[in-house]
């Protein structure tokens, strides 16, 4: 049994004070039991405050992206030690709002998010390497825009991400990354992948692991999905076959319902 993962992305929210404020209550809302894993991923900025703050509780803190040196002239930068030194267990790479060319939107603005700073599949690859490198658990995010997935691309999409993302990674070490399926059009939307098309997605990047790394690698990798996930949604997404976590925003940001996520997968 794969053990179920729920991450919460904070992204560009909250001060040190608010960041502090929101683990804290969160803590007093988490069951107790151990059945799920537990990660918030705080702005860069109060990820020491957050480490100290969950240091005798379930919660793991993961960081937003690293860059794929370890250390060097690469101003805005954060590696792999410093998450390490920050306390950090998880990291992110690949999110929707960080894949595209620099400045540049979608072809397709009106239906998808300005992705502006510059990852695509090889920078994706390097960043997921780093992470194993330092020993740091990636959570990488793949998955489809709008009109990719109304032209029909949604499967060779999320397999050339997946494929390019594996690049040179070992059978063992692609059994620890955790994938997490965020379609585009539904991050931040409001709109939600049906549970049964989430799961066939899910269910094609399995079989895309396997295919690079075998069948062990494949049963052992945890899938998230990701993309407008609330308590009311969480138990019909997170009980279907190959879902085995939820990659949460703007939820993870409101206590109550992050928590109510958290039950949902336990």
């Amino acid at each position: 049994m794969r053990k179920p993962v729920i991450a919460g992305n904070w992204k560009l929210n909250g001060t040190i004070a608010e960041a502090l404020a929101l683990v804290t209550e969160l803590k007093a809302l988490l069951p107790t039991n151990e059945n799920v894993d537990v990660v918030v991923c705080p702005p860069f900025t109060a990820l020491g405050t957050v480490a100290a703050a969950t240091t005798s509780s379930a919660i793991q803190l993961g960081g937003q992206d690293i860059f794929f040196r370890q250390k060097g002239a690469y101003t805005g930068q954060i590696s792999g030690p410093m998450l390490l030194d920050c306390g950090c267990k998880y990291v992110i790479m690949g999110h929707s709002e960080r894949r595209g060319r620099f400045g540049v939107p979608e072809p397709d603005f009106t239906d998808d998010v300005l992705r502006v700073f510059g990852d695509n599949d090889t920078t994706v690859n390097l960043k997921l390497r780093a992470a194993l490198a330092n020993g740091l658990i990636p959570i990488c995010c793949v998955g489809e825009i709008l009109s990719e997935r109304e032209t029909g691309q949604t499967d060779d999409v999320v397999r050339k991400q997946v494929i390019a993302a594996l690049k040179d990674v070992s059978p063992e070490e692609t059994a620890t990354v955790i994938f997490a399926y965020e379609p585009v059009w539904a991050i931040g939307t409001g709109k939600v992948c049906a549970a049964d098309e989430a799961d066939r997605v899910c269910g094609i990047i399995r079989a895309t692991v396997a295919s690079i790394a075998g069948d062990a690698a494949a049963h052992a990798v945890r899938i998230q999905y990701g993309g407008s996930v609330k308590p009311d949604n969480a138990q019909d997404l997170l009980g279907r076959p190959n879902i085995d976590g939820a990659l949460v925003g703007g939820a993870s940001l409101k206590a109550a319902d992050f928590a109510g996520i958290v039950i949902a997968a336990g």
